[in-house]
């Protein structure tokens, strides 16, 4: 028994290039918590990119989860198992293996939540059933938001960059390129995968030059490129920031966490009113990434790399409860957006929605404004250089149906991770944990397929390639999926040229 223990302890020994850790097995599979990829950025690091690991000496423990980001609540965290410490100093990974000995692909989960909420610890986002069904190394990485990691303060000066989401998940790619080997992955089988502001950030990787080379395939599920700016457009958000703060540039850093975070937040609001872009998010225009990328795509300055990229049918039914100004589900909202926008489009893209001024029409408007038509945009560029797989979720459990929201977004989660024990996955599918339902079954294995190489035309699989001929798009439904070609051309020709 003594030797049993020793073994198991033995497989959670990791030999990082930076120093020993020590990690835990649940359910056969080992997993590390709270692993640092970066010094912390507290103190004078705030609002600076991350740097490097010191090294340490001796074996630090790896089994309890770093700080969330600081974030208002969110449901989606709310379960009990769910992590409730919030502090700055947040940088880490999760990582879970099944076989720290061998040489597995690697799935890298960047979480989204708008840049303001969510973090790779939530039960929700939980890697082990997709590591071990499959046989991979899921990495989960949290990485700064709100104020501190999604609000672009880097025209105020040197003590300030920009991107510095992005940054911190490139700085997670670049740990996970060195290190994995050492829990038993291949750092060059690599995909990195997320959802929302996650998968924004998945298609911003594309057309960051500095990612090259830091994975091989990715995963984009409900990207919302309108969270992606200009600089000039980021410059003015900063600058009204420091006026609402009432302080010099450089009494900045030294604030309280709080008062950072409400003058951001009350920006975050007004943005919604006068500009198509949120506070937080994205800058493109700089040099870590210097087009926007639907634009990158266009001009070919994207890594060129197998890719899946999707949407959900009912994108905008949970926000629409809540009439949020971001997004435009209401008249006023839509009539606030073209006169922002496109005035000139209004009566050719109203036109694709027949029941307008329905409340059908008006969520299916905003969910197309903020994630459909961006992302055909994108699908239609990217696949003339590289092997793209189109999707559309469209299955709704019983739940959702009951509370009119459909597929809505971020609902496939826990189908792809199985996280049906998760706060979220109860209430989205009570039944989930006893009996996993046949769409979580076939979407987990697509995407481990995928990962593994082994999904495509060209090695025999069923999902047939996107271009934007036919935009053959596989339909993801309860009982069985399908390929349509151009399911949405109605909405999508209307739509395009905007983006």
């Amino acid at each position: 028994m003594t030797a049993q223990r020793e073994t198991a302890e033995d497989r959670t020994i990791a030999q990082t290039r930076h120093g020993v850790l020590r990690g835990a097995v649940e359910g056969g599979v080992n997993v590390w918590r709270g692993v640092a990829f970066a010094e912390q950025p507290v103190e004078d690091r705030r609002f600076l990119a991350p740097v490097p690991l010191e090294p340490w000496s001796g074996v630090r423990d790896a089994v309890e989860h770093g700080p969330l980001p600081p974030q208002g609540r969110s449901f989606v965290g709310g379960g009990r198992d769910d992590p409730k410490i919030r502090d700055e100093a947040c940088l880490t990974v999760t990582v879970w293996s099944p076989d720290p000995t061998a040489s597995l692909p690697v799935m890298v989960w960047i979480p989204g939540g708008a840049f303001v909420y969510g973090a790779g610890q939530l039960q929700l986002y939980n890697g082990s059933r997709l590591a071990a069904n499959g046989g991979v190394v899921v990495v989960n990485v949290t990485y700064r938001l709100g104020v501190f990691g999604g609000f672009d303060l880097s025209t105020l000066g040197d003590g300030f960059d920009d991107n510095l989401c992005l940054r911190d998940q490139l700085a997670a790619l670049s740990w996970v390129r060195d290190n994995i080997a050492a829990f038993g992955g291949d750092p060059d089988r690599v995909t990195v995968f997320g959802e929302s502001a996650g998968a924004t950030s998945v298609l911003a990787l594309l057309a960051t030059p500095a990612a090259r080379g830091l994975f091989t395939r990715a995963i984009a599920q409900s990207p919302a490129l309108p969270l992606i700016a200009d600089r000039e457009t980021r410059a003015g958000r900063a600058w009204r920031f420091l006026e609402r703060l009432g302080v010099g540039v450089d009494e900045v850093k030294a604030l309280p966490q709080r008062r950072l975070r409400r003058a951001a937040g009350e920006l975050q609001g007004e943005s919604a009113a006068d500009s198509p872009h949120l506070a937080y998010g994205l800058t493109h225009g700089v040099d870590l990434l210097p087009r926007h990328p639907i634009d990158a795509a266009r001009a070919g300055a994207v890594a060129r790399i197998p890719l899946i990229v999707g949407t959900n049918t009912h994108e905008a039914s949970m926000f629409a409860w809540g009439k949020p100004p971001m997004l435009p589900t209401t008249l006023d909202g839509i009539e606030s957006y073209f006169a922002r926008t496109a005035p000139h489009a209004k009566d050719d893209v109203l036109a694709a929605y027949p029941a307008y001024p329905r409340r059908s029409a008006l969520v299916a408007f905003g969910a197309d404004a903020m994630f459909g038509a961006p992302t055909w945009a994108f699908a239609d560029a990217y696949s003339a250089l590289a092997p793209t797989h189109v999707y559309r979720f469209d299955h709704a459990t019983w739940t959702l149906r009951a509370l009119g929201l459909g597929a809505t977004h971020g609902s496939e989660i826990v189908h792809v991770q199985h996280s049906y024990s998760s706060y979220l996955g109860r209430k989205i599918h009570p039944l989930g944990r006893r009996v996993q339902p046949a769409v979580g079954r076939r979407m987990q294995r697509t995407w481990l397929d995928f990962a593994k190489g082994r999904l495509g035309v060209q090695e025999g699989g069923e999902w047939p390639l996107y271009d934007d001929r036919d935009r053959r798009t596989r339909i993801i439904r309860s009982t069985r999926d399908e390929t349509v070609a151009d399911p949405d051309r109605i909405r999508r020709s209307a739509w395009e040229g905007l983006y």
